[in-house]
C-alpha cells in the first residue's frame, strides 16, 4: 500500500516534480490520467452512484477534471461536465482529455441554476494567482447553501496553494473532500485554508518517491525550503535501560512566577515530569515557594528571591534544562532570569512572560540564544519579538524559518498549525492538534514536555517537534472539555500511542 512521504511542497517545487517526472520517461498526460481516475476513486468510496456535476476549468486541473468526469461514468455515475472560462485554448494535455469526454458539457452561466447531487471542483489548482470571481464565489455559495457535497481536486478554487488562504479576500467556502497528488502543499496543513479542504487525501499518480532526490539537486531548488515536512510520528526518547535512575534521566528546572502567579510553572513542571524527566525542580521566591510546597508533591521546591540565587542554583550541572517565562512577568528581572537561565550552559524553553520582556529590544534575547534553545511564542509574542514578519512571509512556515535564522535558536510558532523551524532552515508543521488545546494554560504545558524531553538528551529541535505531537495527542485523547491540568496526566497514553503510530509506519514501509 502506497503512503505518502511526509514532505510539503510548494506549488513550484510539485511544478518541478512534474517536470521531472515526465523527463524521466513518464508523460505528463499519464499523470493527469492518474489523477483524475484516483480523484474517481476516492469519490467512488465515499458516495454512491448519483448525479454529479463536474466543474472543470480552463487549465490542467480542468484536464484532471474531465477525467474525473469520465471514470465517474464508467462507474454508473450520472455526470455533467459544466466549463468555466475559455476552453479554446486549452493545453494539449487538457485538451486531449475533454476530447476524450463524451458526455454532456454545458457553459457556466451565472443566470442558469446548476444542479447535482454531488459536485467536482476542477477549476483552479493551487498555482491561483487571483481571487474567485464574485459569479464563481456566488455559486459555491448557492452550493453550501444547497447543503450539497463538493470534492476539490488539488485545492478548493480559489485557495494558493503556497499562501494557505483565499486570495483577494475572496469568500471562502467549504470542501467535502480534498484530493491533492504525490505530496501534500501549505494550503493543506496550515489554517486557515485546512479547515477549508475538508478531508483531506493525498494519493499516488505515478510519481516515484526518488524523484525528491533530483529536485534537490535541480537548479533553483536545493536548500533549506525542501526541509519541511508534515510533523507525523517523530523521535521519542530514548527507551529506559534496566539499570537507570532519575539522575540519568535529566533534572529539569522550572521558573515560577510570584505567589499569585505559580500556575503556569505548575502546569510545565507537571508536564516535564510525565514527559519523562528524572527529576523536576520549580524555583520562586519565598511567597511562591511557600504556595508551591503546599500543592507540589514528586516536584521538589527551591526558593530564590533574585537572579543571582537562580545563577547559583543553576550551577548544579546535574540541572540539565530549564523553563523560563510562564507567569514570570515582563519587567526588567525577567529579562536577568532569562539572561541567567542562558549563561547557564543547559537547555532552556523561553516561553511567554520571557518573550514578551524583550519587546522592543528582541536583539538583546537574540545575541544570547543557541541551539539548545526553543523559543514558543504564540503569534502575538511571535510579533513582538518579529514586527511584522508574519504579515510579509508568505506562510507561517517561511515566517517560522526566517525567525529561527535570525535568532540562532529553534522556533515553535504556536497555534493550530504549529510550525518548528531550526536555525539551518529544516521546518516541520503540526498538524494533529485538535482545537481542545485552545485553552488556558495549555501553552504552558507545552513547554514543560519539552523541557522534559530535552532533560532526557534530546536535542531542541526534535524536543521541540516530539512535545508539540505529544501535546496533540493528549488533547486528542482529552477531547472536549479538556482543561490544561488534564495534560499531563496523559502524556503516559499518549507516549503509547506514539510508540505504536512509529512502528506502525515502519511496518508500512
Amino acid at each position: 500500500m502506497w503512503t505518502p512521504g511526509p514532505e510539503i511542497l510548494t506549488v513550484a517545487e510539485m511544478s518541478e516534480v512534474d517536470r521531472l517526472t515526465a523527463a524521466s520517461g513518464v508523460p505528463t498526460i499519464v499523470l493527469m490520467e492518474n489523477a483524475g481516475r484516483q480523484v474517481a476513486n476516492e469519490i467512488a468510496k465515499r458516495w454512491p452512484a448519483c448525479k454529479t456535476t463536474v466543474l472543470c476549468g480552463p487549465g490542467n486541473n480542468g484536464g484532471d477534471g474531465y477525467v474525473v468526469a469520465r471514470h465517474l461514468q464508467a462507474r454508473g455515475y450520472d455526470v455533467e461536465v459544466v466549463t468555466v472560462g475559455d476552453h479554446k485554448a486549452l493545453k494539449p494535455d487538457a485538451a486531449q482529455m475533454a476530447r476524450l469526454w463524451d458526455g454532456p458539457v454545458h457553459a457556466f452561466d451565472p443566470k442558469h441554476v446548476v444542479k447535482g447531487e454531488l459536485f467536482v471542483d476542477a477549476i483552479f489548482g493551487a498555482g491561483l494567482s487571483r481571487g474567485l470571481s464574485p459569479e464563481l464565489s456566488q455559486l459555491f455559495e448557492d452550493i453550501a447553501l444547497a447543503d450539497i457535497p463538493v470534492v476539490a481536486v488539488d485545492v478548493p478554487s480559489g485557495v494558493s496553494g503556497d499562501r494557505a488562504r483565499f486570495l483577494d479576500e475572496g469568500q471562502p467556502w467549504d470542501a467535502a473532500l480534498t484530493i491533492t497528488f504525490f505530496r501534500k502543499k501549505p494550503a493543506h496543513v496550515l489554517h486557515p485554508s485546512r479547515k477549508y479542504c475538508g478531508e483531506i487525501g493525498c494519493v499516488d499518480i505515478g510519481i516515484a518517491d526518488g524523484v525528491l532526490l533530483a529536485l534537490a539537486e535541480s537548479q533553483g531548488f536545493a536548500g533549506p525550503r525542501l526541509n519541511c515536512t508534515e510533523n507525523v510520528a517523530p523521535p521519542l526518547p530514548p527507551p529506559l535501560q534496566s539499570a537507570a535512575h532519575k539522575y540519568r534521566r535529566g533534572h529539569c528546572l522550572v521558573v515560577s512566577g510570584p505567589a499569585n502567579a505559580t500556575g503556569a510553572a505548575r502546569l510545565a513542571a507537571r508536564a516535564a515530569l510525565r514527559a519523562g524527566a528524572g527529576l523536576v525542580t520549580v524555583a520562586g521566591d519565598a511567597g511562591a515557594a511557600a504556595t508551591l510546597s503546599a500543592s507540589l508533591t514528586a516536584i521538589m521546591v527551591r526558593q530564590i528571591d533574585n537572579a543571582a540565587a537562580l545563577q547559583t542554583l543553576l550551577q548544579d550541572k546535574r540541572l540539565n534544562a530549564v523553563v523560563v517565562g510562564p507567569g514570570n512577568g515582563i519587567d526588567p528581572a525577567a529579562q536577568e532570569r532569562v539572561a541567567v537561565a542562558l549563561r547557564s550552559g543547559a537547555a532552556v524553553v523561553v516561553d511567554a512572560d520571557a518573550l514578551t520582556a524583550f519587546q522592543g529590544a528582541p536583539d538583546k534575547l537574540f545575541e544570547q540564544l543557541s541551539a539548545r534553545c526553543v523559543l514558543t511564542p504564540h503569534e502575538g509574542e511571535f510579533d513582538r519579538l518579529f514586527p511584522g514578519l508574519l504579515a510579509e512571509s508568505t506562510n507561517r512556515i517561511d515566517a517560522a524559518r526566517t525567525a529561527a535564522q535570525k535568532a540562532k535558536a529553534v522556533v515553535l510558532l504556536k497555534g493550530p498549525d504549529t510550525v518548528i523551524a531550526k536555525p539551518d532552515g529544516e521546518t516541520v508543521v503540526n498538524t494533529n492538534a485538535p482545537p481542545d488545546l485552545a485553552t488556558a494554560g495549555s501553552g504552558d504545558v507545552l513547554a514543560g514536555i519539552i523541557a522534559g524531553l530535552m532533560a532526557q538528551g534530546m536535542d531542541a529541535f526534535d524536543a521541540a517537534k516530539t512535545g508539540a505531537y505529544l501535546h496533540g495527542v493528549c488533547g486528542r485523547i482529552a477531547g472536549p472539555g479538556l482543561i490544561a491540568e488534564d495534560l499531563a496526566d496523559l502524556l503516559p497514553r499518549a507516549l503509547i500511542s506514539a510508540q505504536n503510530e512509529r512502528l506502525g509506519r515502519a511496518l508500512r514501509f
